[in-house]
């Protein structure tokens, strides 16, 4: 999963998209350092711990622009994509879909994190836009939560200098009660990897494998700094 195809660097978006020049942007979130402990922290490159190092302010977002290279689906990955659907369709949807993507990251106190949202492009449609929030909380520290109640307990490492997130455990919310979700129900283990590719780009990878019907979605993407 951390091998990269070599490939020309996206198309360039409009610069009022990518970076702004009132907008600075502090260095000094600690939550994921913490997360992770002094000496795993220290096996990141630089641009990765800088990348997860940022501190937005309210209304402050960062913006990453980059290409998905490689998205597949199986068969049961597109029927829990489509039933997904009715989550806020936190998975690709299109199989095969490549071509311009958007991250646009910001902060929400009442979301409890980092508000994430993806922009893929999808041949022939709209685009798709996924959104979902990193909460620090919960028994790992870390959990993504994508609507209507539904999120994912979250385990972070490094591997190979890349930040890895894997799921641990999928929940539902009801008001203040947190009620995990069997493991003969989730949809099965996410393994998200971020890698730096160097002059200012990275990798990011998304699969969702089940023990019984397998690997179910796999996604791959390069991105540049903002």
């Amino acid at each position: 999963m951390s091998a990269f195809p070599q490939s020309s660097p996206p198309n360039e978006l409009p610069a009022a998209l990518v970076a702004s020049p009132d907008r600075q942007v502090a260095i000094d979130d600690i939550r994921f350092r913490t997360l992770l402990g002094e000496e795993a922290w220290a096996q990141l490159p630089e641009a990765v711990r800088r990348r997860f190092s940022k501190r937005l302010a309210p209304g402050q977002t960062i913006i990453y622009a980059g290409e998905v290279e490689a998205t597949s689906l199986s068969w049961a990955g597109r029927l829990l994509s489509f039933l997904a659907r009715a989550v806020g369709a936190p998975l690709p949807l299109t199989s095969g879909a490549t071509g311009p993507a958007l991250v646009i990251v910001s902060e929400d106190e009442r979301l409890g994190g980092q508000c994430w949202l993806r922009i893929y492009n999808r041949p022939g449609r709209f685009p798709q836009a996924i959104h979902s929030a990193k909460r620090f909380r919960g028994p790992t520290g870390l959990e993504e939560y994508v609507g209507r109640g539904i999120g994912m307990e979250l385990r972070v490492t490094v591997e190979g200098e890349a930040l890895v997130f894997r799921s641990a455990r999928y929940f539902l919310a009801l008001g203040d009660r947190r009620l995990p979700i069997p493991r003969l129900f989730s949809p099965g283990q996410m393994t998200i990897e971020h890698r730096d590719l160097g002059a200012g780009s990275f990798a990011f990878s998304l699969e969702l494998t089940n023990a019984v019907f397998g690997r179910l979605v796999w996604q791959l993407a390069r991105f540049r700094d903002a």
